[in-house]
This record gives C-alpha cells, sequence and structure tokens, in this order.
C-alpha cells in the first residue's frame, strides 16, 4: 500500500512538474530581470529633459479669456487649467469634461495661447517632432514619426491621452517619445529595456490582454497548481527518505513480536 502511494505521489509531482515547469521558468526569469534592472532606466526618465519654466514677470492673460473662448463654443464645465511650456511658449492647457452619444463622459483638452488667450488646435507633426527633439537627452536622429489615433492592451502606449505623435530615434535602443497632441506634453519615452519588461510582465501576470490584471482566473489556477506541485514535492521527500523506510519496516517487526 505504502509502494502505490510512493508511485501516485511521484507520478502526480513528476507531470504537474512538467505542466508547470514552462511557467515556474519564466516567473523565475522575470524577477530576475526585475531585480536586476534599474526601474527609473526602464522607464527612459534618463532619457527625459525636464521642461524649462517661466520668468516671473512673463506677462500673462488671464485664464477667464480662453475660458470665454470655449464657453462660445458649447462648452459651459471646465476641470482644470493648467499652464505648460510648449516650444518656449507659455500655454493653457483648459480640460473640460463632454457628454458623448452613450451617456459616457469623457474628458478632453484644448490648448490656448497664454499671452493672448487664443485658442489654438492641436500639435502637428512638425510642432510634436520638435518637441520630442527638445525633451529628448539622447542623439537626435529620428528614425520615424507616427501618428496614433488608437491602441490595443498590448501597445507600449495603451491607457493613455489619444491622439498622439510616436516620435522613434535610432539610438538609444530605438527609445520612442510620446506626445500628446491635444496635451501638448511628453507622455511616456519608450525603449529596448521597456519592451522587454513588458513582455516579461506580461508572462509573469499571465494577463495576456491589458498585463495588470493580477487577478485573473489564469493566474489564480497556475498558482494553485505550483503550491500543489511544492506540497507533493514535500510529500514525496518524506514518504521516500531513508528513515520513513527503516522505520515502517521496524514497526511491522515489532507489532509481530509477541510480548
Amino acid at each position: 500500500m505504502k509502494r502505490a502511494l510512493h508511485l501516485r505521489i511521484r507520478k502526480t509531482h513528476r507531470y504537474l512538474g512538467l505542466f508547470i515547469g514552462i511557467q515556474f521558468l519564466l516567473w523565475t526569469l522575470g524577477g530576475l530581470y526585475f531585480s536586476w534592472s534599474n526601474i527609473d532606466s526602464i522607464h527612459g526618465d534618463h532619457l527625459k529633459r525636464q521642461p524649462t519654466g517661466f520668468a516671473s514677470s512673463l506677462s500673462l492673460v488671464s485664464p477667464s479669456v480662453p475660458c470665454q473662448a470655449l464657453c462660445n463654443q458649447g462648452i459651459d464645465s471646465i476641470q482644470s487649467i493648467a499652464l505648460i511650456e510648449v516650444l518656449g511658449g507659455p500655454v493653457y492647457q483648459l480640460t473640460y469634461q463632454m457628454q458623448h452619444g452613450d451617456g459616457h463622459a469623457m474628458l478632453h483638452t484644448w490648448l490656448a495661447d497664454a499671452r493672448t488667450g487664443e485658442l489654438r488646435g492641436e500639435l502637428t507633426k512638425a510642432e510634436a517632432t520638435a518637441i520630442a527633439l527638445k525633451r529628448f537627452a539622447g542623439p537626435a536622429d529620428i528614425e520615424r514619426v507616427e501618428y496614433l489615433t488608437t491602441t490595443n492592451g498590448h501597445h507600449e502606449y495603451r491607457e493613455k491621452p489619444l491622439p498622439a505623435y510616436a516620435v522613434t530615434f535610432r539610438e538609444p535602443t530605438h527609445a520612442t517619445v510620446y506626445v500628446a497632441a491635444q496635451l501638448g506634453t511628453v507622455q511616456s519615452i519608450r525603449t529596448a529595456p521597456w519592451r522587454v519588461f513588458d513582455l516579461l510582465w506580461m508572462l509573469h501576470t499571465m494577463d495576456f490582454e491589458g498585463r495588470d490584471d493580477i487577478n485573473n482566473s489564469l493566474l489564480r489556477a497556475f498558482s494553485m497548481l505550483g503550491l500543489l506541485t511544492v506540497l507533493s514535492g514535500f510529500a514525496l521527500y518524506f514518504i521516500s527518505s531513508p528513515s520513513s523506510r527503516t522505520r515502517s519496516p521496524r514497526m511491522i517487526k515489532s507489532l509481530h513480536q509477541p510480548n
């Protein structure tokens, strides 16, 4: 009976190990990469120059001027107002909420010249490229410029403001600077190390759609199987240890000895 139990545990442990071993390897590789990586370098912070400020004596028009212009456009509720720098000039970033046909409210942003109060459109390709060149700390060797209106759950610019310009530089590591066209600001910088990190993170969380759902059913199932694999390994060790094998014959012999 003990031998049958031993074989059953060994077989269970072997097949569980074979099934989940690849995922264990991916978890380990991911953990090694995460622990040995500098998260600031992964985020591309070392390639991003900080925006310049403005002189305190700078003459600006009141934000009420562009707000009134928005009111004339049929927008009667402003969510926030921010002063940003766009190619050396002061610009108001006016964020407002708009109801869409399906009843869903979305935030939108309109830019306005902070010196005149005049509303302006979203960034042009030339402006976005110039902003990327100004904020990028690497070599100014542009490989391509793309205009993005949609992304999916696997895109490296997922869940960020659209439309946006993706300005890709040849060095270092094919870095891409993403500039939000309506916001007028750099949103993120993505590099080859970040893309490796993102792939390993997807394999680590086992969320193959959005990357960040750590409560998905697949991860939970593999975690339980992993626990079962470890427990079967412990059981196999104890049932096949020399002390366990020698203890059983002695116990059987003592049971058969007369008092």
